[in-house]
């Protein structure tokens, strides 16, 4: 059967904004030719494969089918795949050459194409078939009575290949049900690296059966056994995830120094007196989990060969664990303090012709590289291991951007041109609270970088990072998601698809199938909102929330001593999110009534400001049975305030004086307020 092609494009039109508003894909794909027809669905629908696979888009495509069963409530009648061509007239026909390795450089295309009596699958390894089938995922679209694939066809593969999620398990542990339903998100927006932050000054959370003084003195008994390892890396890797681990030295070395104080450097001179003269002793400190949040002069002690021991028989042990082929060693934030006040240390420094503490650090990351050579890792590590002696093998992980005065991302372009491979993840700091707009703009490499073609290769690609000093498992999915969707589709998809309005309207459907799959950022927040509430009606906070986001960039944990490692995170800050939904619906009203004040325009921003007086005094009355709705009163009385008397100005046309905008402006500027801010103060400063 032939068809009319109604619309043909090439992965973007010139703006960069996709070429139809009706698919909800993401990440964008490379190239998408959308033609006449559908492909609509019945309980018949089978999937057949052919080709050479494995086990994995087996259970790839079980998996599929039972979420698109799930979606169409069709009951299909087939929901097992377990052979090849099991079905040879199946509508779905996947072809796969080969298994895919779990790494950096495989083949991740895939082409699809949907007509309206079959659909094609082919790709080279099933890492693509894979991310194919949640592309076809997303197509899924229904009228009153059927669902249905538009008919189109897909060729795609992604732009870097190292798109990974770092989720932090030190500073607040997370259970193995929090790990696996990310690794379903990611896999849902083909990112293909997680990041599994395992150790620092909060907690060593790996098993270690030939060392259980790291469990039993620096774990609150919180950590994952061998067995529960093994289960996660097999997990993301059977959805073409890798696990990189991190073990963080040789700062962020309180736990293990909890446990092993030996091999700490802090040392304590004590003056003591032997007969006529006395004589100076040197004294381990002794030292306690951190509890705060910050950064920490516990460093391991780089002249000392027990360190070299322990750190090797900890490798050793953990290597096993993890198939994948490289090893984050952290590396950061490492300020030399002890070092500095150590006699011993700075006599090693001297025999070894060492001239400051980033060569010192440099001689002890060289000890580790043949221990994890050994077991056939590669080292990577934060930024600060970067000098002209460190191993072209090293990959740099980018995250400071600016340093020493230099433009932002000169880290990430000062690795890729003294030869070592890098990622960047210099301004996707999901825990930082910024919009996805932050995020989106950031490209691994901005257009006009003077790079070579060699140069840009080294650039793998980039990571979000969940450092989790503010989150627990019933938080933390709402600050990766949906904005690490985002950050997928920068590293996947063309560069120069760009456009905020389309990814804000897809995003709202890709974030509610996200929690199709498991995931709790929507949840969750009526969980949050019911404790604070005292378990009365939510409406009101939910309203007010709407135009609330948590305070940004690290301001939210005064000095990092605010909150500690087991302080509440059940407060109204925890319910709110970034890019408050509200806010961005009355900013486009604002504009929109400013540009043209027709009746229409005007009424709808006026509804805001209603709304919002009305949730203060719902607010209030709740208050009177919920002591943890005080601290954001003050807040709300700001908003209800200030839409009084805009209320005024707009309906009434009455003056406002400019000392009085001022001060509604400022009083909804405050942060001094339940760890938020108003995301509306500047759309109220333009109705002004």
């Amino acid at each position: 059967m032939k068809y009319i092609v109604l619309l043909l494009f090439v992965g973007f039109f010139a703006n960069g904004q996709p070429a139809t508003e009706s698919l909800n894909l993401m990440p964008w794909p490379q190239k998408i030719e959308v033609k006449s027809g559908v492909f609509t669905l019945d309980k018949k629908f089978k999937v057949t494969i052919t080709g050479m696979p494995n086990a994995r888009i087996f259970a790839a495509i079980t998996r599929f089918l039972s979420r698109l069963d799930g979606r169409t409530g069709l009951f299909l009648e087939q929901g097992l795949i377990t052979k090849l061509n099991e079905a040879p007239t199946a509508q779905l026909q996947i072809n796969c050459l080969r298994e895919g390795k779990i790494g950096l450089y495989e083949d991740e295309s895939y082409h699809l194409d949907i007509q309206q009596n079959n659909i094609n699958l082919t790709a080279t390894t099933d890492l693509g078939a894979m991310h194919g089938l949640e592309t076809l995922l997303q197509l899924l679209q229904n009228n009153s009575t059927s669902f249905y694939f538009p008919a189109v066809t897909i060729s795609d593969m992604p732009r870097f290949t190292w798109r990974g999620l770092m989720i932090d398990a030190a500073r607040h542990f997370q259970p193995i049900a929090v790990i696996k339903r990310n690794l379903d998100a990611m896999a849902a927006v083909k990112m293909n690296v997680f990041h599994w932050h395992l150790v620092d000054d909060q907690g060593w959370r790996i098993e270690m059966k030939n060392h259980p003084k790291l469990t039993k003195l620096a774990s609150d008994g919180l950590f994952y056994t061998q067995e529960e390892i093994k289960n996660i890396v097999k997990y993301a890797g059977d959805r073409g995830i890798l696990v990189v681990p991190e073990i963080d030295i040789p700062g962020h070395a309180t736990a293990i120094l909890t446990a092993y104080p030996e091999i700490g450097s802090k040392a304590v001179q004590l003056n003591v007196n032997s007969g006529k003269k006395k004589q100076l002793f040197t004294q381990l400190q002794s030292y306690e989990l951190e509890r705060n949040s910050g950064i920490f002069t516990p460093t391991l002690d780089p002249s000392n060969p027990k360190t070299y021991q322990l750190l090797s028989e900890i490798f050793d042990a953990v290597c096993p664990l993890f198939s994948g082929m490289y090893f984050h060693i952290g590396g950061d934030e490492n300020e030399g303090k002890d070092w500095d006040a150590n006699p011993k240390i700075q006599d090693f420094k001297k025999q070894h012709n060492l001239a400051n503490n980033h060569e010192l650090q440099t001689y002890f990351t060289m000890q580790l590289l043949p221990m994890l050579k050994k077991h056939h890792k590669v080292v990577m590590g934060w930024e600060e291991i970067m000098t002209k002696n460190m191993s072209k093998e090293a990959i740099i992980h980018s995250w400071k951007g600016e340093n020493e005065g230099l433009a932002k991302g000169s880290s990430l372009i000062a690795a890729a041109k003294n030869g070592y491979k890098t990622v960047l993840s210099n301004g996707y700091y999901i825990d930082l609270m910024q919009s996805v707009e932050d995020h989106y703009k950031n490209d691994p490499i901005p257009e006009n970088t003077l790079l070579t073609p060699e140069e840009k290769a080294r650039i793998l690609g980039g990571e979000a990072t969940m450092w989790s000093e503010l989150v627990t498992a019933t938080t933390i999915d709402s600050r990766i998601w949906p904005r690490t969707a985002a950050i997928a589709e920068r590293l996947w998809s063309d560069q120069k698809i760009t456009d905020l309005a389309s990814l804000r309207q897809r995003l709202k459907t890709v974030s509610f199938r996200l929690e199709e799959l498991g995931i709790t950022h929507i949840r969750n927040k009526e969980v949050l909102l019911r404790n604070i509430s005292n378990n009365q009606k939510t409406t009101a906070l939910e309203d007010f929330s709407n135009i609330c986001e948590p305070l940004k960039i690290y301001s939210r944990n005064t000095d990092g001593t605010e909150y500690k490692t087991y302080s509440p995170l059940t407060l109204f800050a925890d319910a709110c999110t970034p890019d408050a939904p509200d806010a961005l619906e009355f900013d486009a009203a604002v504009t929109h009534y400013l540009n043209n004040k027709t009746p229409e325009n005007e009424t709808v921003v006026t509804n805001f400001l209603k709304k919002w007086i009305q949730t203060n005094t719902d607010l209030l009355a709740l208050s009177q049975n919920a002591p943890l709705l005080q601290p954001l009163l003050p807040l709300s009385k700001s908003v209800s305030e200030t839409a009084q008397v805009l209320l005024l100005k707009i309906e009434k046309k009455e003056t406002i004086s400019a000392d009085k905008a001022q001060e509604l402006i400022l009083q909804c500027l405050s942060k001094d307020h339940a760890d938020v801010e108003l995301a509306v103060c500047n759309s109220l400063k333009k109705l002004f």
